[in-house]
């Protein structure tokens, strides 16, 4: 499977492309689309996300080569700086960046594919990615429609963690005081949350917080973990998250749909409750039964296609 953590359908073909964003930044994407599809025609097109630190061939690849089976051609990509995109140094983080890679996706969507129609593209955030697919959309009038499952707002997390003033000044003095050691040293500082090798079985992981644990379910075992998705983005990127929101001018989406997908036992619930309550109509919030957050990473009897093939289907027409 050349890393991707799904076999891909038989009916679903994949080729894997190379363009570049407006600051001449390589981006790598695989495109799929069911196999035999007629060029002469026009179809739909879905840009998939990978979430925070992941990359393509993980959740993405499931949603890919589930949606290219019901008509949609799907672009997936690695964002910049991460997997086999470009951008150096490798592992930076940037709010920016990470939702421009969106427009870029759109661009070689409605430039380079004469069988997709430019005028129906939408796009999927999945976790991280669901912040950074909203704040693009808040720009760039030509996605259509968008959707975010599991999201989080990686941009939020001041009041992810609740952070008093006094703890945001102390962290924004930690981080500056740490741009003067990687420039002393000639390399900025990264820490990997997950192991190169993949740990035999979830009951080989060591004991971590509830929310760390579920990171290791998915991240650290062959379920999804991929050798270019260890989480480690330079530590001086939080500065840059504390200087952007991805979901300040968010009802500017509108008239254009958001569909917002949420397992009920996902610990990122409230990022996506919270969206809702800032976004402009039309606007839904779908909760997913018995489902926590890396749920709608991979699992396809918990990932709600049918919902989303709907959504989109009646919004890009």
């Amino acid at each position: 499977m050349a890393g991707y953590i799904a076999e891909l359908s038989a009916g679903v073909e994949r080729e894997h492309v190379r363009y570049n964003n407006r600051y001449g930044i390589a981006i790598a994407a695989d495109i799929y689309r069911a196999k035999g599809l007629d060029e002469t025609r026009k179809y739909p097109a879905l840009i998939v996300g990978a979430p925070y630190g992941g990359v393509k061939e993980q959740g993405p690849c499931v949603y890919a080569n589930e949606l290219a089976q019901r008509g949609f051609v799907v672009l997936t990509f690695d964002q910049v700086f991460m997997g086999e995109s470009g951008g150096e140094p490798r592992n930076i983080s940037s709010p920016e960046l990470f939702a421009e890679s969106f427009s870029a996706a759109v661009d070689y969507l409605g430039v380079k594919l004469p069988y997709v129609d430019r005028e129906r593209i939408g796009v999927i955030g999945i976790c991280g990615s669901g912040g950074f697919a909203l704040s693009a959309a808040s720009a760039d009038p030509r996605i259509r429609a968008v959707a975010t499952t599991s999201m989080y707002d990686i941009t939020g997390f001041r009041t992810m963690f609740n952070m008093p003033p006094e703890a945001i000044a102390a962290q924004k003095k930690e981080l500056a005081e740490k741009r003067w050691a990687d420039f002393e040293r000639g390399q900025q500082e990264i820490h990997p949350n997950f192991p190169e090798i993949p740990y035999a079985s979830e009951a080989d992981l060591p004991e971590k917080d509830p929310v760390a644990n579920e990171w290791d379910r998915f991240y650290a075992v062959k379920r999804g973990h991929h050798v270019n998705a260890r989480f480690g983005f330079t530590m001086t990127s939080k500065l840059a998250m504390m200087q952007f929101s991805c979901l300040q001018y968010i009802q500017e989406i509108s008239p254009r749909p958001i569909l917002f997908i949420a397992g009920d036992r996902a610990h990122s619930r409230s990022f996506s409750e919270k969206a809702y309550a800032m976004a402009a109509e039309p606007k839904e919030l779908y909760i997913v039964e018995d489902a926590e957050h890396i749920d709608l990473y991979d699992r396809t009897d918990r990932i709600p296609f049918e919902k989303l093939e709907s959504f989109f289907k009646e919004n890009l027409k």
